[in-house]
């Protein structure tokens, strides 16, 4: 049953990309960024590398891995390209984008007003929202800003992101701590070495499934609300078109929902996945 859905979408995608670029071809011709894409039979993937469960880079098999990750191979194969990643930063992610080091990135990216000035942003394909990480036995203290913003807590995030911006904003009062590699700071905040994250509620539900000492007691109602979308620098608007037609496909054929379930709800294992978890993000329905 799971190879017949799989068949189903890859000929669901083949006659997006067909369609597409028979449009295009009506149209005198193929864009030329798409056309040197499926050319060089490679698309260039920006990606951060640190985020569970959305794009993580595996030490021990040196792949990404994530939602993102599925994604991106899914976007790839309807193209008929390869991917070749390339290594961004969130501190450097906007500039890394404008430099066109990379065709697009996707690797957890909350659209903004803001990014959308400097670049061009897809549509959502994943809600999400802030929300608060922290031990299990501290459950029932943090469950505002107020609750978090004072002089004795101590709150921990990644430099150059939207958490660290929102932390910095919204809890002045707070001891902010930077620590460079993200995905360590769910397990120092479980050892007591700081006591607070802000994240996003996917990274907030990943990682309390794998770590009982964790809790995020506003998973279901988070500080804000928004969705995330894939970055790519401007002047690629054929581009942007094509990816948000693969997105609206990937919708309709309910593999965002799949890859949903299988990332978000079961801890990065689809072999555990059977039944859907409670629905994290409501933005989508």
């Amino acid at each position: 049953m799971k190879q017949k859905k799989i068949r189903t979408l890859l000929a669901s995608l083949a006659l997006l990309v067909n369609g597409l670029l028979g449009a295009c071809s009506q149209q005198n011709s193929v864009p030329e960024q798409i056309r040197n894409i499926t050319r060089a039979g490679v698309i260039q993937i920006g990606t951060a590398g640190d985020y569970q469960p959305m794009s993580y880079l595996d030490p021990a098999s040196n792949t990404y891995v994530g939602y993102d990750a599925a994604l991106a191979e899914d976007l790839a194969r309807s193209l008929g390209v390869k991917i070749e990643y390339v290594p961004t930063s969130w501190p450097t992610l906007m500039e890394d984008t404008k430099a066109g080091k990379f065709d697009l990135a996707l690797c957890g990216i909350t659209i903004t007003d803001a990014r959308k000035e400097e670049a061009l942003m897809s549509d959502g394909y994943l809600g999400n929202g802030k929300t608060v990480l922290c031990r299990r036995e501290d459950a029932e203290k943090y469950t505002s800003l107020d609750a978090i913003n004072k002089p004795e807590v101590r709150v921990m995030e990644n430099p150059g992101g939207l958490n660290e911006k929102f932390a910095r904003e919204n809890l002045p009062n707070a001891e902010i701590i930077i620590h460079d590699v993200n995905q360590e700071i769910p397990g120092l905040i479980a050892q007591g070495e700081a006591d607070v994250m802000i994240t996003e509620i996917m990274e907030a539900g990943f990682y309390c499934s794998k770590d009982p000492r964790l809790a995020s007691p506003l998973i279901h109602d988070p500080f804000t609300r928004g969705q995330l979308g894939a970055l790519m620098p401007k002047g690629s608007e054929a581009l942007l078109e094509y990816v948000n037609a693969f997105l609206e496909e990937e919708r309709r054929s309910g593999r965002l929902k799949e890859l949903e379930n299988i990332y978000i709800y079961s801890g990065n294992d689809p072999k555990t996945q059977e039944t859907p978890a409670p629905d994290l993000v409501p933005a989508l329905q």
